[in-house]
């Protein structure tokens, strides 16, 4: 009977190393910009198709403008706040094209997550993501 219950813990650790490594958000480097490449190794959203997320610290008070740009889908652009709830989300942005751009208010300090994904699960293939804080002109 010890025997059985040495091998149980064993495979109960090993699976929970596995959910570990599963999911980790790739923090914005202290420039928040990025070239990246989305593809099926990323992980999959329930709805068709691949996100990449990426953590960025932001402040009460901040006003940010999220860029997200590629040559090769059509791109989809989300801000989850720290607890999880999405704070703002973009397809198009103002230019005509299928890139996204986001502007979104921050009202509570804390980690937030910025998930790239493309539009309907549509495609793959290397971008560009910008976080800028903007500041009013004194």
């Amino acid at each position: 009977m010890p025997l059985a219950v040495a091998c149980t813990l064993g495979l109960t650790a090993v699976k929970a190393q596995a959910q570990n490594s599963v999911y980790s958000p790739i923090p914005l480097p202290s420039n928040r910009e990025i070239t990246d490449t989305l593809s099926d190794n990323d992980i999959p959203t329930g709805v068709g198709g691949f996100a990449r997320d990426y953590t960025v610290r932001l402040e009460d008070g901040d006003q940010v403008a999220i860029d997200l740009i590629s040559e090769e889908f059509d791109t989809l652009i989300t801000l989850l706040g720290p607890d999880g709830t999405t704070v703002g989300e973009n397809d198009d942005g103002p230019d005509g094209t299928t890139n996204s751009l986001l502007f979104a208010r921050i009202t509570e300090s804390g980690t937030y997550t910025v998930r790239v994904r493309s539009y309907a699960g549509q495609g793959s293939g290397e971008f560009l993501l910008k976080v800028a804080r903007l500041r009013p002109i004194d």
